[in-house]
Formats: C-alpha cells, sequence, structure tokens
C-alpha cells in the first residue's frame, strides 16, 4: 500500500475526511480514428493527428460515469486529469458539463512523444500530488494506440490494487470494495482494498449528458494558457503590451469566478524529466496502417461443407483470416 503525503488545505476543506469517496478519472482527448483517411496519415505512416477532430476518448467517458456514481451513491468528489496540449482542456470542460467536481490540464511541451510508461508515470506523480484518492477510473483503452496499458501501469506505479475490464460496483463497505469485471467468457466478481484503481468497459453504463445548467455555468472556464490565447486571438492587432494587461484583468474575473482550471506543468508535479516525453518513452511506433474494406455487394454461400471451406480459402488468400 503506498504511503501518501497530507493534502494541503485547499478545495478538499468543503469537506470532511469522513464522509463519502474521492475519485479521480483520467481522460484523454484523442483523434477521431473512426474514418481515417489517406489525408489523415503522413508520410512516415502515422497519424496526422491535426487532420482529424479531437474527440473525448470513448470509454473514459464510462470512467467518468463510474466516477459520478460511486459520488451520486455514496458522496464525496470527482477530480478529471487530462494530459495533453493545452487544447485537452476542453474534454476538461466537459468534464465539468457532466458533473466534475475538479478538473487538471497536466500539459508541458517536454511531455510530447510520451508513450504509455511515461503517460503513466507523469500520471502518478500528479497523482500523489494531489494525495488523497479512493478511487482512480481510467477508461480501458484509447481509440489511438488501443494498447490498454496506462491504466494497468498506472496501478503498479501508485502501488495500488487494480480491477480491469470494470463492468459494476457491486458492493462497498468502507474501505473494502468488490466489483464485477468482464472476463470475455463471463465474469468475475474481485474484491479490494481500497485505494482501487478500475479500468472501464462501455458496457459499464450508459454516461449521462451535459447538464445544460452546468455547461452555462462552465462555458467560460478556461486554463492560464487558454485564457491567453482567446485574448491573443481576439486582438491580434493590439500591442503586446495591451494583451498582457487584458488577459490579466480576465484572469482575476475568472479567479473571483472560480472559473480559472488547474494546469501543471512537469515542474508542478517535481517529474524526474528522464522518464518523460520522448527519452522516458522505450516504444517506438513503426507505421500506422489504414485498412479499407472497399468491396460491395454481396457473397452468397451455400450452407454446406464445402460452401463453408470454399469461403474460408477465400478470407485467407485475401488475408482478411490468417
Amino acid at each position: 500500500m503506498a504511503i501518501f503525503s497530507t493534502l494541503s488545505e485547499d478545495w478538499r476543506s468543503i469537506r470532511s475526511a469522513e464522509v463519502g469517496y474521492d475519485s479521480i478519472v483520467c481522460v484523454k482527448q484523442v483523434p477521431d480514428t473512426s474514418n481515417i483517411t489517406v489525408e489523415a496519415m503522413t508520410a512516415e505512416g502515422t497519424v496526422n493527428r491535426s487532420a482529424l477532430p479531437a474527440v473525448f476518448n470513448p470509454e473514459d467517458l464510462n470512467a467518468l460515469e463510474a466516477a459520478l456514481d460511486v459520488r451520486d451513491r455514496f458522496g464525496g468528489t470527482v477530480t478529471a486529469i487530462a494530459m495533453g496540449p493545452p487544447n485537452a482542456a476542453e474534454v476538461l470542460r466537459e468534464c465539468l458539463y457532466r458533473g466534475a467536481d475538479r478538473v487538471i490540464l497536466l500539459t508541458d511541451r517536454r511531455a510530447a512523444a510520451s508513450d504509455t510508461l511515461a503517460t503513466s508515470y507523469i500520471l502518478s506523480r500528479a497523482i500523489e500530488k494531489i494525495s488523497r484518492y479512493d478511487f482512480i477510473f481510467c477508461g480501458r483503452q484509447a481509440i489511438d494506440g488501443d494498447t490498454a496499458q496506462v491504466g494497468p501501469q498506472l496501478a503498479e506505479k501508485l502501488g495500488v490494487p487494480q480491477a480491469t475490464y470494470y463492468e459494476q460496483l457491486v458492493e462497498l463497505d468502507q474501505r473494502t470494495a468488490r466489483v464485477r469485471r468482464n472476463v470475455g467468457n463471463g465474469w468475475e466478481v474481485l474484491e479490494a482494498e481500497l485505494p482501487l484503481l478500475c479500468t472501464v468497459l462501455d458496457s459499464a453504463n450508459e454516461p449521462r449528458p451535459a447538464s445544460a445548467r452546468r455547461v452555462m455555468g462552465y462555458k467560460r472556464a478556461r486554463t492560464e494558457d487558454g485564457l491567453k490565447r482567446d485574448v491573443a486571438k481576439e486582438l491580434s492587432g493590439a500591442s503586446a503590451e495591451q494583451q498582457d494587461a487584458e488577459w490579466a484583468k480576465r484572469l482575476e474575473v475568472l479567479k473571483m469566478e472560480h472559473l480559472l482550471l488547474d494546469q501543471w506543468d512537469l515542474d508542478d508535479i517535481e517529474a524526474d524529466l528522464q522518464w518523460c516525453g520522448l527519452t522516458g518513452s522505450p516504444t517506438k511506433v513503426h507505421r500506422v496502417q489504414s485498412i479499407v474494406l472497399t468491396k460491395e455487394g454481396h457473397t452468397e454461400v451455400p450452407a454446406t461443407e464445402d460452401g463453408i471451406r470454399q469461403m474460408t480459402q477465400e478470407l485467407i488468400l485475401d488475408h482478411t483470416l490468417g
């Protein structure tokens, strides 16, 4: 069991230590890989992320819903963390719209090109900075990598038990949780002591829609960098001094209205740079291949042994099988 430092006197002062459970949700903004075309591929065979719209990683929405369900049933808080470029703040606003209590953006150019090992390390440092939690929820995997590695690696780095392929919280008795996990041909119930990390399947729940009231309340929420970009775009003809003055003015307003989103870099979480970014990433992507099925119409297969044999041979020849 990991030992965590005492939490500083900040946002958690709104609730006592005896009430509810604190959940952390790791979310990710990903390129929409549902329809990758030639234009979305680079000459090196990798995905050109700028050519694809950015979306909320689907199973991370299920992870968020699982955390919100724990809070709704037992009380507590939900904190969402996203690691990525500054525009990843968009998925954090979406978390607020759906009910999250707090969001944190981890953004730093030195974290670029992080593989799953480096990503899990950086997330572990951020979670240790938060310090106090009972559950960590992650989507099973991200659609831009499909590795399903970050959640388990994160649990190992934090030294907490993990329940992969999570589908349901069966029972929660003080510091002991019983969860149901899908094992492919059935399911099993796993019992673990808190804190517990769960990787959540899309079959676990139906994510709630955004609340119109919360959308109106949080649509102006920004990080410091996001606000600076907004000002630079709106006052593109103004001098740097004028832009800085307007940014500082708006920054104070966001702080007063509690709409300034937390933004951390690698220094804030005291990360060791040798484990971050390209330096800390032993995985190298050889290529990303786009496979497009172009055959039209259908083929009728006789319901005979010869018909099945012929169909299997054709599938092997066109590399659908084998």
